[in-house]
C-alpha cells in the first residue's frame, strides 16, 4: 500500500512473533532481508538492536554506487516495533503482530513523513519507488522462516 508519504507491505510468517522480531533486529540479517538488495553487509554496531538510540552501519549500493551509511533506531517497542533512520531522517519501520495460530504478521513501512528532504525524495519517485522493495523485504522474512 502506498500513499503520498509511505510505502508499506505485510506478510504472514510461519514463526512466532518473538522469533521474527529478533531476526529483524539483527543487522547482519539485512542483506538477506533487503528487498532491493541495496544492503551489502559490512555491519558495524550491536549484534542485536534493542533500544532507541542504537546505531549500526552498513555497506550499501544504489544506482550502481557503493557507499556506507549509519542508521539510528528511533522507535522501539520490544517484540513489536522497530524503526531506524539515517541522516535523511526517513524511516524504515518494522512491526510484528502475533497471530493466534503461532504465526505472525510482519509489516515493513518506508516512511518519508519525518524527512526534511521530501521534495528530493519525490523527485526520485519515492515513496512509490519503494513499494516493490518493501513487498520483497517482507516476503524475504517469510521465506527465511519457511526454509
Amino acid at each position: 500500500m502506498t500513499d503520498t508519504l509511505t510505502a508499506s507491505a505485510s506478510a504472514v510468517v510461519d514463526a512466532p512473533a518473538d522469533e521474527v522480531f529478533a531476526y529483524i533486529c539483527r543487522p547482519t540479517a539485512h542483506p538477506d532481508i533487503s528487498g532491493d538488495r541495496s544492503v551489502r553487509g559490512g555491519v558495524t554496531g550491536p549484534e542485536q538492536l534493542s533500544a532507541e538510540g542504537d546505531r549500526f552501519g552498513m555497506r550499501m549500493k544504489m544506482y550502481g554506487l557503493p557507499y556506507r551509511i549509519t542508521s539510528t533506531v528511533v522507535e522501539f517497542e520490544p517484540g513489536r516495533r522497530i524503526a531506524w533512520c539515517h541522516p535523511g531522517r526517513h524511516r524504515w519501520r518494522w512491526e510484528v503482530e502475533p497471530l493466534e495460530d503461532g504465526r505472525s504478521k510482519v509489516t515493513e513501512t518506508f516512511d518519508m513523513s519525518t524527512s526534511p528532504i521530501k521534495p528530493a525524495l519525490r523527485l526520485l519517485g519515492y515513496p512509490g519507488a519503494h513499494q516493490a522493495n518493501v513487498e520483497r523485504s517482507v516476503a524475504n522474512v517469510a521465506r527465511h522462516f519457511a526454509d
